[in-house]
């Protein structure tokens, strides 16, 4: 088996994968990620013992305990960029010895669950409810650098979705890949549930205008309004397609949920976001202590 050259795998000076600071014993089975460094902890307070932590850059992490369940909460920061670091040295830890720098003959599954914040782009889904995606839709171009296929429904949904938007002529390709099932099935009850569509920035790329024009400045009113069968899309933010894409690529199951901040169609923004999140961070523990 080949192996990877100390030019593509980068360990620190204890022998951990270089940006996430973490060594194979650091990690858990479950992770939780979030962009926020400072909501590491507002994760981390409900576990009932925290045996790791670590920190390099804007990526912190607390590996712990809920009951006998092991968890480890890490931020990845904002974006798709961030989310290729993560999820690649996220799957080295488990899939890659890290001493002879081969890959194991033994592929291991995570489970990787993001808790976000996002925007609605439903009027139907109002600020400070929660979102289970479905579907994570990229407008990002990440995956694009990777070979990866759609099954049969993902293509077609993504068709129908370049056919609506007509996106493609002017961002490059989307791609879209689907949430586990084992993960997305607990998480029904107070959650609304749709296609999270995954932007490359923050104003210009979610129709935000302040000094400058947009090439696409019809793109939440497409966005709201497509529909191809059951499916809609629900709300959109800067990471999710990124962990559904490179974590079925790896063979790891993904989910992302979100508590919603902003309602893009109705112009309101939440007036505590910070105490909708808790909220969603809670209801989180509580399923995955009994669920999970």
């Amino acid at each position: 088996m080949a192996r990877i050259a100390e030019s593509e795998l980068i360990l620190n000076e204890r022998g951990a994968v270089y940006h996430l600071n973490l060594r194979p014993e650091e990690l858990a089975p479950t992770v939780v990620t979030v962009g926020d460094p400072d909501r590491v902890a507002e994760v981390s307070k409900h576990f009932d013992a925290i045996e790791h932590k670590q920190q390099h850059r804007e990526f912190i992490s607390h590996t712990g305990r809920v009951g006998n369940k092991r968890i480890t909460v890490l931020s990845s920061g904002i974006g798709p960029d961030n989310i290729d670091i993560v999820l690649n040295e996220l799957d080295a830890l488990v899939n890659i010895n890290l001493e002879t720098r081969e890959i194991n003959p033994e592929l291991r599954s995570l489970q990787i669950i993001r808790i976000g914040t996002s925007g609605s782009l439903q009027a139907d889904i109002p600020v400070d409810s929660f979102v289970a995606a479905t579907h994570g839709l990229g407008i990002d171009n990440l995956l694009n650098f990777y070979r990866h296929e759609q099954n049969r429904e993902e293509e077609e949904l993504l068709q129908s979705f370049i056919t609506h938007t007509q996106i493609h002529s002017q961002v490059g390709n989307p791609y879209i890949h689907s949430a586990a099932p084992a993960l997305l099935k607990h998480f029904v009850t107070n959650f609304h549930q749709g296609i999270t569509v995954t932007c490359p920035g923050f104003y210009g790329p979610q129709g935000r205008v302040l000094r400058l024009g947009l090439s696409n400045p019809h793109l939440v009113n497409r966005l709201s309004d497509f529909r191809y069968g059951q499916h809609r899309i629900s709300n959109f933010e800067m990471e999710t397609s990124a962990i559904y894409g490179l974590g079925k690529l790896m063979g790891h199951q993904c989910l992302a949920i979100n508590a919603i901040v902003a309602n893009r169609v109705k112009k309101e923004f939440s007036k505590d976001g910070k105490a909708a999140v808790e909220r969603l961070i809670q209801q989180f523990i509580l399923t995955f202590s009994e669920k999970i």
